[in-house]
């Protein structure tokens, strides 16, 4: 039994040693090629990285100064907003001033009306109005 062992296992090292034997000679390329070829391509890689890290930061580029823009264009929609408002305030209040002075001239034209009635009524039989 031991040499049936021996013998399998020579026959495993035959065929190992045919596998290697016939994969060198049907190899496309040598071990300095295939190294060339690996180290090209880890450099095209490397330049395809570079490229698209490029490519991305100019579009955050672009994307940042699109939104420096619309906050530009926020702020000044703001600013228009508030001067409307303040200018509608303004308005508002002047009204308001211009409500109250009429109403302070109408209060005090009742208030002597009122006064010049009750003098009226209060004064003696044959007595004119008091000033």
């Amino acid at each position: 039994m031991a040499t049936d062992n021996q013998q399998a296992f020579g026959w495993f090292l035959a065929g190992l040693g045919i596998g290697a034997l016939v994969g060198i000679l049907y190899a496309p390329k040598s071990g300095r090629e295939t190294r060339e070829d690996i180290a090209a391509t880890a450099k095209d890689g490397t330049e395809y990285v570079r490229v698209r890290a490029r490519e991305v930061a100019d579009q955050a580029n672009v994307l940042v100064e699109r939104g420096k823009g619309q906050a530009v264009e926020y702020v000044q929609r703001g600013k228009e907003v508030v001067e409307r408002g303040r200018a509608q305030w303004e308005d508002f209040v002047d009204r308001g001033k211009g409500f109250v002075n009429d109403q302070t001239v109408k209060v005090a034209a009742a208030v002597d009306a009122g006064r010049h009635a009750y003098q009226e009524t209060t004064a003696a039989p044959g007595e004119g109005p008091i000033s």
